[in-house]
């Protein structure tokens, strides 16, 4: 598996497309860091943009994020100590809007319908959110919703065992390359989503 990995950064890192998304890490408070297989995987020089659903919870864990890639954008969660993250975010990656928000305002938490109305607000060919702490995507009127779950594996209100997991979207003209990273008995696995704009 790494050398898969590292075959398809390289090639990923010709076309500076490479976007890690990823969400709800709650360190310190939930858990102490990610995972060693995914601190492993995640090298500073192989990824353009980072897109974060908040709940970072401390500014060492956006620090870290930095280490990775120079544009970071991340929305508040509802644990986050940093004020200054926005609510929402519209990031434009190649040919893709991109829309990112937290989670936690919608209600019920990840309601497929409820995403949509955000999403037509935003106008986003991509909407991305967090705060169910599982890993969810599809299609939906032309439109690709995803959740990265969360980096860490952290429980959620809802849920005490979590998969850890985040998304490695390669973004190439109109089609969008996502592979999933789960954390399953110790292991990684990585699945392989494509989604192309209409």
């Amino acid at each position: 598996l790494d050398s898969l990995l590292q075959e398809n950064w390289k090639v990923r890192r010709l076309n500076k497309m490479l976007v890690l998304v990823l969400g709800d890490l709650h360190i310190p408070h939930r858990t102490n860091s990610l995972p060693p297989q995914f601190k492993k995987l995640l090298v500073p020089g192989r990824i353009q943009h980072i897109l974060c659903t908040g709940n970072l919870c401390t500014k060492e864990s956006f620090d870290y994020l930095r280490t990775l890639a120079n544009d970071v954008h991340v929305v508040k969660g509802d644990f986050d100590e940093m004020a200054s993250y926005p609510d929402q975010k519209v990031v434009t990656v190649g040919q893709f809007r991109i829309g990112v928000v937290h989670g936690h305002q919608v209600v019920p938490w990840g309601d497929a319908e409820s995403l949509a109305v955000i999403n037509r607000q935003l106008d986003c060919d991509i909407l991305i959110s967090g705060h169910t702490h599982k890993f969810e995507a599809y299609e939906q009127e032309g439109k690709f919703y995803v959740n990265p779950g969360s980096a860490t594996g952290a429980y959620s209100a809802l849920d005490t065992d979590i998969t850890p997991s985040f998304i490695l979207m390669d973004i190439q003209s109109t089609t969008v390359v996502t592979y999933v990273y789960q954390l399953i008995d110790g292991e990684v696995k990585v699945d392989r989503i494509e989604f192309k704009k209409p």
